[in-house]
């Protein structure tokens, strides 16, 4: 006869796990549930079920940029300049060298 259920334990940061708890809250769905679906989702396409990458520290190229990843980036430099987060541009050019030299 087969066990109709298994334990699994795992060792998390609190901080992560309370995140986590008060999403799953929000979705109205148990721990176990989420931990189930993601075991499921692993079980099913035989692969993590999420792009797993290394940050990219590269500059981006304009014209690598998707219409859409363009379109965030004028949507936030816009954001910035109406919430009065821009600088002067000798400002810019300031905090470059400063850069620069490090």
């Amino acid at each position: 006869m087969l066990s109709k259920s298994s334990n699994v334990m795992t060792r998390v940061e609190p901080f992560i796990k309370e995140q986590a708890e008060t999403v799953l809250n929000q979705l109205g769905i148990s721990m176990s549930t989420a931990m189930n679906i993601y075991l499921r989702q692993i079980a099913l396409h035989k692969k993590i079920p999420f792009e797993m990458a290394l940050p990219c520290n590269e500059p981006t190229s304009l014209l690598s940029l998707t219409d859409g990843e363009f379109n965030m980036l004028i949507e936030k430099a816009v954001k910035s300049y109406e919430s009065g987060k821009c600088v002067s541009l000798s400002e810019f050019k300031s905090e470059l060298k400063k850069e620069a030299l490090l």
